[in-house]
């Protein structure tokens, strides 16, 4: 597999010659990382994973399947008619590529905002996407984690337990658009010396193998 990682938490992967994207939103190069896919898979209905508008121009000029939490479909438009809802526990193929669904509800942000369902996909038994949450599969070994650094849900310690937990080969860090530099660079430091496992933050664009 051939993964390219775009701003915030949109991922591309291509595999034998299938293309799928992961949480397209509008803090990311949506059009860009949408060019020629043939799959969409939506870890949430939150602005910041699902880019509704940059998602319908697309499927106007190539139809594709999205994947995603039956509750997606409300912000969509249009494009939820493309919508197959996933469950956790469930295993599917998209563009070629085996995907296992984990997890089904969003961290709490705060008591008073309702919390939202969420489901984190692992790809080909190798990569995880857990969209905004902390949910650590125990069936199947996780080899490269892509981890939420940031977040007004999240908690540097719970993600350092997190990437713990999952105990990845690699793990890359997702969900840092509302980070500044300063706040980039103690992260980076303190996940490089905390996390257990060998970390990175990608320049968006940047691509590496599966």
């Amino acid at each position: 597999m051939r993964l390219t990682k775009y701003a915030h938490s949109c991922v591309r992967i291509e595999h034998d010659g299938g293309v799928l994207v992961v949480d397209p939103g509008m803090f990311s190069e949506a059009a860009v990382a949408l060019d020629g896919a043939d799959a969409v898979l939506i870890t949430h209905e939150h602005p910041d994973h699902v880019d509704a508008e940059a998602i319908n121009r697309q499927l106007a000029r190539r139809p594709f399947v999205i994947h995603g939490p039956t509750s997606v479909s409300k912000v969509l438009g249009d494009a939820a008619e493309a919508l197959r809802p996933v469950s956790p526990g469930e295993s599917f193929t998209a563009a070629g590529v085996p995907v296992r669904a984990y997890g089904g509800r969003h961290a709490v942000i705060h008591p008073d905002i309702p919390v939202v369902d969420n489901i984190g996909y692992l790809f080909n038994d190798v990569v995880y996407h857990p969209g905004d949450a902390l949910f650590v599969p125990q069936d199947v070994p996780v080899d490269t984690l892509f981890a939420p650094i940031h977040a007004p849900w999240s908690k540097f310690s719970e993600v350092v337990d997190f990437i713990r937990a999952v105990a990845p080969r690699r793990v890359f860090a997702l969900h840092d658009a509302l980070l500044n530099t300063n706040g980039l660079t103690v992260l980076d430091r303190q996940y490089t010396a905390l996390s257990g496992s060998e970390y990175q933050r990608l320049e968006p664009g940047s691509r590496i193998d599966g």
